[in-house]
């Protein structure tokens, strides 16, 4: 079976006598139903159309996001801004798994309904007529069947109803399309109707030449679970012809493999897609451990650690179901005594169940000095879209920097200043420089023109108050600071923090590998200061900055991992609060 990228919409024709090229009975229980074809005298041929065949994974349907991608952009910028619960007694914790969505919680818009969510499909099979009132009902809805196929794998409807459906389609119209055929097997291999899979496959192999992505994708999640698992192996072959399957179906036959005890045939798979530079889904590295707990083998041993420490290289984190398989792994290994516990960890880095103190945060000498480098080349001299300033001015700020001494922390000024609504922006300024330079600290405070020009935000004596407590550099108004932030945090040394509640998300993404992303993000953690606590004239109080890295790690007597609980929505920039520790006794 060939392989390409539909261009072109294949009509499954209507097919006369179909039991000449359906061998098994269970096709003519199956099509008999879809194609009401007994008076047929011939076959039709396949037929190409203008429209194109669309993937279909599984396990999702498709739904309007509530928010576009301009909109969560935007969200994301606002974290830094002042809100009315500023002075809420939960502290702000910026890097902590849910903070983020915690922080939105408020904001979210009202979810649209569109005419897609309004259906929903019969609970029992309809006839073609009863299909057809139902149609007419919803004739505002284009491609009614697709959507309706769509819902049933939503709802997870009977295959029954699914079946009915397709009998009305194929009675109407003469032939049933691929789309709606492999929607058809989406919904089979749902519901894990192992029958109807190969039923299905079957007939795609016969009368299909030639698949897209979403197809093969399908059939190799299909007959991988199955005792056809080995057909999977040779779909994956088929794409491997024209492209890098993807991880999902490496997955997949993976897990083939390991239910059928072929573990050396695993291992192959799972290191070629690391050499493709797939990262593998969770699941499938659970599999590994769910196998390791039955099968007592060195070499499998030494593989599954090795997961560990890929895990530690990547920063990937496991969810709560791979943790726990991590954990029952560790205590089935005969004659070592492991045992798990769940914890956190307190601000010191130390581990209240077994006393060790966890890897420190801060770069070594030869890890910041890289660092320092890839952030000037790439971020402030480099291509960088985000850093809207120009070289003339980057130019007069570093010259800047270079004739003062080091600082202690460089201060984002407007950021810092909109963390309240309750006075002025120049006020809450003033009172937090005014808070750290008690503590004999070189503070820089970046700003643009505009906080001198005089206006109810800007008061000028306010401003001049604040210049006499710290180095100020006013940048154009149209500038964006992020990188005169970055530049003299790093020129002033490793001990050197910066303020903001800025993620510097973008910046991080224009470095050139994941090492030095790590890196970024490890210095991030280690020294961004964030206001947790403002209340003016009150309190002022900044978020605790760990003083430990969160990454798999090991002493050799014991293991720490760090996990994503199950309820726990964790963005991106996030890292869990909760630690998996396994003690050798």
């Amino acid at each position: 079976m060939a392989f390409f990228y539909v261009s072109s919409f294949l009509g499954l024709q209507t097919l006369g006598k179909y039991h000449l090229f359906w061998p098994a009975p269970r096709f003519q229980q199956l099509f008999a139903i879809i194609f009401r074809l007994h008076n047929r005298e011939h076959v039709k041929s396949f037929i190409t159309t203008s429209q194109s065949a669309v993937p279909v994974d599984p396990n999702t349907t498709h739904m309007l996001s509530t928010k576009t991608r301009s909109e969560r952009r935007d969200g994301e910028k606002r974290e830094g801004m002042a809100r009315g619960d500023t002075s809420s007694p939960h502290p702000f914790s910026l890097f902590s798994a849910g903070a983020a969505k915690r922080r939105s919680k408020n904001q979210e818009e009202p979810f649209m309904i569109s005419k897609r969510n309004g259906i929903q499909p019969p609970e029992k099979p309809l006839s073609v007529e009863e299909w057809e009132e139902l149609r007419e009902e919803f004739k505002a809805v284009s491609k009614f069947e697709y959507v309706m196929l769509e819902q049933m794998i939503k709802y997870n409807s009977s295959i029954d109803v699914a079946k009915s459906l397709l009998s009305m389609v194929a009675t109407r119209k003469g032939d049933i399309s691929y789309n709606l055929l492999v929607k058809y097997l989406a919904l089979c291999i749902k519901q894990e109707q192992l029958a109807e899979v190969f039923d299905v496959f079957d007939i795609i192999k016969l009368r299909f030449k030639t698949l897209e992505p979403g197809a093969y994708s399908l059939l190799i999640k299909g007959l991988s679970g199955s005792d056809r698992w080995r057909e999977a192996l040779l779909l994956l072959e088929e794409i491997k012809k024209v492209m890098t399957p993807s991880k999902a179906n490496y997955g997949d036959c993976i897990k083939g493999a390991l239910n059928n005890q072929e573990i050396n045939l695993a291992y192959e798979l799972y290191h070629e897609m690391l050499a493709k530079e797939l990262i593998p889904n969770l699941d499938t590295l659970q599999a590994f451990f769910d196998t390791g707990k039955c099968v007592k083998d060195d070499q499998l041993k030494s593989e599954l650690l090795g997961i560990l420490l890929y895990l530690r290289e990547n920063q990937i984190y496991p969810g709560e179901t791979l943790m726990q398989s991590i954990k029952l792994w560790f205590e089935s290994i005969p004659g070592e005594k492991w045992k798990g516990y769940i914890t956190t960890i307190t601000n010191s880095g130390k581990c209240p169940v077994c006393n060790q103190h966890l890897e420190t945060i801060h770069l070594n000498e030869e890890e910041y000095n890289i660092l320092k480098a890839k952030i000037i080349k790439d971020v402030i001299q480099g291509t960088d879209v985000f850093r809207k300033t120009t070289p003339q001015e980057l130019e007069e700020f570093r010259n800047f920097v270079e004739n003062h001494p080091p600082y202690d922390i460089v201060i984002d000024g407007l950021n810092v200043a909109k963390v309240s609504n309750r006075r002025s922006e120049s006020q809450t300024l003033l009172d937090v420089v005014s808070h750290l330079a008690q503590k004999n600290l070189r503070l820089l405070v970046l700003g643009r023109k505009h906080m001198l020009t005089g206006s109810p935000n800007w008061k000028r004596p306010i401003v001049a108050a604040t210049q006499k407590k710290a180095d100020f550099f006013f940048a154009e108004n149209v500038s964006e600071d992020d990188p005169f932030l970055l530049y003299a945090t790093l020129h002033s040394g490793n001990h050197c923090k910066f303020l903001t509640r800025d993620l510097l998300r973008d910046h991080k993404a224009c470095l050139p590998d994941n090492l030095t992303r790590h890196l970024f993000f490890k210095w991030q953690r280690g020294h961004q200061m964030v206001l947790s606590h403002y209340w003016p004239g009150k309190r002022i109080k900044f978020q605790p900055i760990p003083t430990y890295d969160t990454v798999v790690q090991t002493t050799g007597d014991t293991w720490h991992i760090p996990y994503d609980e199950q309820l726990v929505e964790r963005y991106s920039y996030e890292v869990p609060t909760k630690w998996l520790c396994l003690q050798r006794k």
